[in-house]
């Protein structure tokens, strides 16, 4: 019997970044979907219900990534969401992202052994 792979959608405007995480986290036998905007991420997430999201902070406005999150914790329970920043590490030390839902940061550019070894923790997979 099969095993199902885990769903994890990545939300980010920058299509070449979308590509390098599809790379990584396929190569971790992970299925990816995509969206480049908040308002794409939030129909996918709807369509798709992944086990694990992935959404930058600073797309079509500074704080997307937030918006995005109110929205679907507004849904129900959710995955594991991760914050992407490119702000610096400082953002780990200065925000307390936990309190919008977010169960960690990921600095961008994400290490891809890190990142897998991020989600194999989380998803226990």
């Amino acid at each position: 019997m099969q095993t199902r792979r885990a769903v994890i959608l990545c939300v980010d405007d920058d299509p070449d970044f979308l590509d390098s995480l599809r790379t990584i986290l396929e190569s971790g036998g992970y299925a990816v979907e995509t969206a480049s905007s908040a308002e794409e991420g939030l129909r996918r997430y709807k369509e798709q219900r992944p086990d694990l999201v992935i959404v930058d902070l600073m797309m079509e406005e500074v704080d997307s990534g937030t918006a995005f999150m109110k929205e679907i914790r507004a849904l129900g329970p959710t995955p594991p969401v991760y914050l992407l920043s490119s702000v610096g590490d400082g953002l780990n030390l200065s925000t307390d992202y936990a309190q919008f839902g977010f169960v960690g940061v990921l600095q961008k550019p994400v290490n891809p052994k890190t990142l897998l070894a991020t989600l194999k923790t989380k998803l226990g997979r």
